[in-house]
């Protein structure tokens, strides 16, 4: 007897089988869409970054072009300087040493003229002129005698070898200088030695 169920079945079967090949073909539909979507928002991501990057780079080697440069220059003007220092140092002593000749010529003549003059007040204006030259060429360098007698006293630039008792000057008042001192500018180049004023107390 012939099944009436038999070909029912076999409809049924084949729209199940239609049906999940279908819904198969529709979810790796999906999934190839969705990879797609992402694989899009991945570039739209990386574009910005890539573009962003290459601003910071140009920036980057130009400061560093800036900075190298801006080395170079200031090792070449630190050469300069020491340069122009070392000539400073070296004519500027050569200047004084041509005018110290010239102190040393009148030196020269006043011990030529020992041998014949006669007169002292001769000897004397001679020797006079050749202090004045050479006090001239020490004043024109830059040198300045230190102010003492009548000073009070300053460490910084006296130096007191003796001290007299006295109720005439006020105490720590310079009364007599022993030796004179120079300085150069700021900078004391050898002080004046001194005799200072104690209270007699």
């Amino acid at each position: 007897m012939k099944n009436p169920f038999k070909g029912a079945n076999e409809d049924v079967n084949d729209n199940i089988e239609n049906g999940t090949n279908e819904e198969i073909k529709a979810d790796e539909d999906n999934i190839a869409a969705e990879n797609s979507e992402i694989e899009a928002e991945e570039k739209i991501e990386e574009t910005p970054l890539t573009e962003e990057a290459n601003p910071l780079q140009e920036k980057y080697d130009t400061l560093n072009n800036q900075y190298i440069r801006l080395a170079a220059d200031f090792d070449n003007y630190r050469k300069r300087q020491e340069q122009e220092k070392e000539a400073l140092l070296k004519y500027g002593a050569e200047n004084t040493l041509k005018k110290m000749i010239e102190v040393l010529d009148n030196f020269e003549r006043g011990l030529k003229a020992l041998e014949t003059v006669e007169d002292c007040d001769k000897v004397k204006e001679c020797y006079n002129l050749a202090y004045k030259n050479f006090t001239d060429v020490l004043t024109k360098a830059g040198l300045e005698a230190i102010k003492a007698e009548g000073e009070a006293f300053d460490p910084n630039f006296h130096e007191a070898v003796m001290q007299t008792p006295t109720s005439e000057k006020p105490e720590h008042t310079i009364i007599a200088e022993l030796q004179k001192g120079y300085k150069l500018g700021d900078k004391v180049l050898r002080p004046a030695l001194v005799n200072v004023a104690v209270s007699e107390g």
